[in-house]
């Protein structure tokens, strides 16, 4: 109970405060909804008794005049407060994704690699829904049905209090009833949560493996693949709905034995002359306009526990806690030579994983170009991710010009630094704007001289709208090649003195490769340039060649020096080189 307590506070305090205003309005209209619905019951008192038992024609265009505005003002005050907590509840719905979202975006490279993607959809959809129900749907019922009952309980006191007092036994029933629904329902739907995460991590597979299947004939196998999936969801689902829907045939059967035992005991009180036929009706029609406030109060309980489980979900998203942290006393970095020193650096990317570097020694040269050469795993995406801090060491320093990445900003060093990868990011956007990424404030000009120095512009100048063409999701109406300019445009556009390129130039036919190791050239002049390598030609002229073997440094030096001294190198060597 304190749990939910302390995240109801929160989702106040957070997200709901700031729209008090608002609520309060919509109370108020709460309020002549239930005023107008108590009026409707005690109009029939002396509708009855003057105008069907005494016959006074008085009062026969008044009280249904009556009647007619108390449903009108009903109507539009009830129209008018759910518009209110409508609006109220999507602004929090924002609010809240805008949180998760930020919390993502900012969140550390290692978080974000190792969660579930269809998840965080799921969330960010799914779960944001059964809050915004909660905020929506809590708030409004629980003024207007409680004021409701309230206006409704006065009119039945009034009417006949022993009779009152019987159909107050109604209330806890159904809200018992409820309340053990509402925990089953939410166990329920933390279920569902989780089908309707695989289902969009699926999607997203299916997305972007379309041509995988088909090329593979695989259209059937995923449909069946598809149907356990939708088959899941599905069956949660339905659990949800029907534990959702046994409220109703609670509520029924409670409402209908309250109306016999009333009607029973109303004819013992007619008949006794303790009772009149006008304030019985006038009773039975307050008892039968409280059973939607007293049902919808009673159900409320599963709204809430929906909202709560939901909750549960989401805030732990946005209270993520990043590892990677800024010092209090950490400043922009002074920057000369851009030389990179790794020293005695150890890192490994789960805590209970072997060391992936162990005690690392490099010495990176400022201006120049370095290569990084090793096998498969080896560890060399590892040093990149390291020096822009995507992941920081387990042990040993890091540092630029003899000021450790730790003791600077950390916006200030990765605004010195450039990445291209062969694993190409672009933006379902124009082909000028995935250039403008790294740069906002480019000029046109300056666009154009990052594309044509890339040798971009020369395929950019053959789309249907040159620079505005919209290159689909992750560049999917550009090829590799094509991809790997724009890549390279970006980086240029940027002008950082510091570059990172892991195997940029691999899975690329002759041609395209000599193309984009032209705009790689150009892109690294002058510049302190480490790049991965899976093509030794690529590399043979870097300053010094770094051979990588299962995370530690095997051996050092310059392409010739290597063939010399490594057996590793020169394994690479002969059956690249040679063979061709």
């Amino acid at each position: 109970m304190t749990g939910n307590f302390q995240i109801i506070k929160r989702l106040f305090n957070d997200y709901t405060k700031t729209f008090l205003g608002k609520i309060m309005i919509s109370v108020f209209f709460s309020l002549i909804v239930a005023s107008a619905t108590s009026s409707i019951a005690w109009l029939l008192d002396p509708a009855i008794k003057k105008i069907f038992v005494e016959k006074d024609q008085t009062l026969i265009l008044l009280i249904p005049g009556l009647i007619i505005i108390a449903f009108a003002a009903k109507g539009i005050s009830l129209y008018v407060a759910r518009v209110i907590m409508i609006g109220v509840a999507e602004d929090v719905r924002k609010n809240i994704q805008t949180d998760m979202l930020k919390s993502l975006i900012n969140a550390d490279t290692s978080l974000i690699d190792n969660k579930h993607t269809g998840k965080f959809l799921s969330n960010l959809t799914y779960d944001t829904g059964l809050i915004t129900n909660l905020v929506s749907s809590a708030i409004l019922n629980v003024t207007k049905d409680s004021f409701t009952l309230i206006g409704l309980l006065t009119v039945m006191f009034y009417q006949n209090w022993k009779l009152a007092l019987i159909s107050i036994v109604m209330i806890p029933l159904a809200t018992l009833a409820a309340k053990s629904l509402g925990k089953r329902i939410g166990k329920v739907s933390t279920e569902a949560q989780v089908h309707s995460g695989e289902l969009s991590a699926y999607l997203i597979e299916i997305f972007k493996n379309h041509k995988l299947i088909k090329i593979f004939q695989k259209e059937n196998y995923e449909l069946n693949r598809s149907n356990k999936f939708l088959d899941a969801l599905k069956e949660k689902m339905k659990k949800i709905n029907i534990v959702f829907n046994r409220a109703s045939p609670i509520m029924e059967c409670l409402t209908g034995i309250m109306i016999a035992i009333l009607i029973f005991l109303s004819g013992k009180l007619i008949i006794a002359g303790e009772l009149n036929i006008n304030n019985f009706f006038s009773f039975l029609a307050a008892m039968m306009l409280a059973y939607q406030p007293v049902r919808s109060l009673a159900t409320l309980h599963v709204t809430v526990n929906l909202g709560l489980s939901a909750a549960k979900r989401i805030l732990p998203i946005i209270d993520i806690k990043n590892e990677i942290k800024e010092r209090k006393d950490s400043k922009n970095l002074i920057l000369k030579n851009c030389e990179i020193k790794f020293s005695n650096c150890s890192f490994k990317y789960d805590k209970s994983e072997n060391l992936t570097l162990k005690n690392l020694n490099l010495n990176i040269s400022g201006g120049k170009m370095t290569a990084l050469v090793g096998h498969s795993g080896a560890g060399k995406s590892s040093i990149l991710n390291l020096i822009p801090r995507f992941f920081d060491c387990e042990s040993g320093d890091i540092t630029i010009d003899d000021q450790s990445i730790y003791s600077a900003k950390i916006h200030d060093l990765r605004a010195n630094i450039s990445i291209v990868s062969q694993d190409t990011a672009l933006f379902d956007d124009t082909v000028k704007n995935n250039i403008l990424y790294s740069n906002l404030n480019a000029t046109e000009k300056e666009i154009k001289e990052a594309a044509e120095k890339s040798f971009a512009d020369e395929f950019i100048q053959k789309l249907p709208n040159k620079y505005d063409t919209i290159i689909g999701e992750n560049g999917i109406r550009l090829s590799g090649g094509e991809k790997q300019r724009l890549s390279i445009a970006r980086a240029m556009l940027k002008k950082t003195p510091i570059i990172l390129l892991d195997e940029a130039t691999s899975s690329l036919d002759a041609e395209t490769e000599s193309k984009i190791q032209d705009a790689i050239n150009l892109l690294t002049k002058n510049k302190t340039t480490i790049v991965i390598a899976h093509r030794l030609s690529t590399i043979l002229n870097s300053n010094k060649i770094f051979v990588i073997d299962k995370g530690e440094l095997s051996a050092e030096g310059t392409h010739e020096q290597l063939i010399k001294i490594s057996s590793i190198y020169k394994n690479f060597y002969e059956k690249q080189i040679r063979r061709n």
